[in-house]
């Protein structure tokens, strides 16, 4: 049998994906399983990767970090899984944009019937990120007050699903009168709306002058430095990604008095099996309370350059899916 898959020739633009229609297709190992993808999951870490900014080890290769599927076949020395079982997986290591996959048993997921494979492959790594920033990176509770960047989007809607579950306050910004309707939906508390909209004022006149608990940054650039000045003193600011472009230096000053400034990785931290299945089984039991990604787009595997232009655009509230 033969693959579909996706080659990175080199880190750059769209241009650089080159669809291989018939790649030979390989048993599976010893304790791997042989995994058909019914839906492949994208993640702006998928354009860091394409780029450069975290390179590949070599070239030409595969990324994607998340996906779900049917179990096709069985490798040597796995005893808990058989084909036919629906999975899923996320994280470390990439390699998931083709149409079926070999990977490590202990990284595949079982599936509740309540949990499609799309609602998975939308929903696990994001999901997996949400646990890892609410609980473990700052432990989130009733009374927590929240700033989260792009509520409206794939991460941000888990986020705030999550957060909202938590009884926590949720402050959250939209680029849009559109994305602040889904936010709400999601159950933010407030909304700060516009690309233009003067965040560290709104989150000081929601929150008495003092500011957020907690706030979560995956836009980067110059919004980094607002959402320092949006903490309240000895609270802490969370960089996650940089969609709007490279995070200028800040300086020491700002985390004055008393602010902490933090940048945890999930793809290193559940590059440890037992941190990954924690995380992993979280993102699913909150999939089954309706903790979810919205599914913004699919496209075909083969379409994966359109995919990540409409990632890159923000035009699309929530998740893209590949479908192979």
């Amino acid at each position: 049998m033969t693959d579909q898959i996706i080659w990175l020739n080199a880190p750059g633009d769209v241009t650089q994906f080159h669809v291989e229609e018939h790649h030979p297709s390989e048993a599976p190992g010893n304790g791997e399983l042989k995994i058909r993808h019914q839906a492949i999951g994208t993640n702006f870490l998928d354009v860091y990767h394409r780029k450069g900014i975290y390179p590949m080890p070599s070239y030409p290769a595969v990324i994607g970090a998340e996906a779900a599927g049917i179990v096709e076949d069985v490798g040597p020395g796995v005893s808990l899984f058989q084909k036919g079982d629906r999975v899923a997986y996320g994280g470390p290591p990439v390699g998931a944009y083709r149409s079926t996959r070999n990977i490590a048993a202990e990284r595949a997921i079982k599936l509740p019937d309540a949990v499609s494979a799309k609602t998975a492959a939308s929903s696990l790594l994001k999901g997996m990120t949400a646990y890892m920033l609410l609980k473990k990176t700052y432990n989130v509770r009733a009374g927590t007050q929240v700033l989260i960047h792009a509520a409206a989007g794939g991460l941000g809607s888990i986020l705030v699903r999550w957060a909202r579950s938590l009884d926590a306050t949720v402050i959250g910004t939209v680029g849009s009168a559109e994305k602040a309707e889904l936010a709400a939906s999601y159950g933010a508390d407030h909304l700060i709306v516009g690309r233009g909209a003067d965040i560290v004022a709104d989150v000081k006149r929601l929150t008495n002058g003092l500011g957020v608990d907690v706030a979560y940054d995956g836009i980067g650039g110059d919004t980094l430095l607002k959402s320092i000045r949006s903490v309240r003193p000895f609270g802490m600011a969370v960089t996650i990604g940089q969609a709007a472009g490279a995070i200028p230096p800040v300086p020491v000053e700002e985390l004055r008095p008393g602010k902490a400034l933090c940048h945890p990785s999930i793809m290193a931290w559940c590059a440890d099996i037992g941190q990954y299945r924690e995380a992993a089984l979280a993102a699913v039991g909150a999939m089954e309370t309706g903790i979810v990604s919205q599914i913004g787009a699919e496209y075909r595997l083969a379409d994966v350059a359109k995919a990540h232009e409409e990632m890159e655009s923000g035009r699309s509230a929530g998740s893209i899916l590949l479908i192979p």
